[in-house]
């Protein structure tokens, strides 16, 4: 009998399991929603993070959370099968809106909805939140490596 998966899954060891990237690059810490459709991440910006200048996380921080909220849908589909997480790459980012940067001790929540899916290609719109502000939006392309 498989156990029964419980959302949100906060727990660092089973996140590790389904993106590639460990700290001090790891930028999701929370996986709150799963749907083959999607999926809603959450990530607590840390003082100590490598992205935060000034007491802020910087773009570059932001783009790296949304493009891990992707490698976690992909790499957590792999985990209900069983299977370990392939690594993947950012192929192209469109329509980047970056409003507002996060602070540390926010928590922000991208929600990552799937457009395509084709050979190892995944096309995605995301949108990131703290509470319920929009602070980043835009499309997104990964591609798994062969």
């Amino acid at each position: 009998m498989k156990s029964q998966l419980f959302f949100p899954i906060l727990d660092i060891d089973t996140i590790c399991r389904c993106i590639p990237q460990r700290p001090p690059m790891l930028m999701v810490d929370g996986l709150l929603a799963y749907a083959e459709e999607g999926v809603t991440s959450s990530f607590r910006i840390k003082e100590d993070n490598i992205f935060v200048q000034d007491g802020f996380l910087q773009d570059v921080g932001l783009i790296e959370h949304m493009a891990q909220s992707v490698a976690l849908h992909t790499g957590f589909g792999y985990f209900l099968r069983q299977e370990e997480a392939p690594i993947g790459y950012i192929g192209s980012i469109n329509n980047l809106d970056i409003h507002e940067l996060p602070s540390v001790g926010e928590e922000v929540n991208s929600s990552v909805q799937i457009i395509q899916e084709f050979s190892g290609v995944t096309l995605v719109e995301i949108e990131t939140k703290i509470q319920d502000k929009v602070i980043a939006k835009g499309q997104m392309k990964t591609v798994i490596a062969k």
